[in-house]
């Protein structure tokens, strides 16, 4: 049977004084790249300028997107459906320019006329 002190001595053999440099990138790799970054942009979260994303819009893009934010979910996806059926019929729009273009010659290239000299 061990006497109580035992443990104790034991568990101070455990202990390890070793000091680990966290800075070394060799030895703490990041698992996902741009976590760190995208971690680091959130400990000051007061500031005067806008995130990047942002400073290419106007004030018609950023309500859209405060509308979009304010929408159920399924009114989103009703949002997106009217997307897709409005890409659809752009694309089928399209499809019959290019075929009218085609049948009208308006695509081809002109014809490189030979210069003899």
């Amino acid at each position: 049977m061990a006497s109580p002190n035992g443990g104790e001595d034991f568990e101070s053999s455990l202990l390890s004084f070793e000091k680990l440099d966290r800075a070394s990138p060799d030895l703490w790799p990041e698992q996902l790249p741009g976590v760190s970054e995208f971690a680091a942009s959130f400990k000051n979260p007061i500031t005067n300028s806008p995130p990047k994303w942002m400073a290419e819009l106007e004030s018609e893009d950023i309500e859209m997107l405060k509308e979009l934010g304010s929408l159920t979910t399924a009114n989103l996806m009703e949002k997106v459906k009217g997307l897709q059926n409005l890409a659809y019929q752009l694309g089928l729009e399209e499809s019959r320019e290019m075929t009218r273009g085609k049948f009208l010659n308006i695509l081809e290239r002109p014809k490189k006329q030979k210069t003899v000299a």
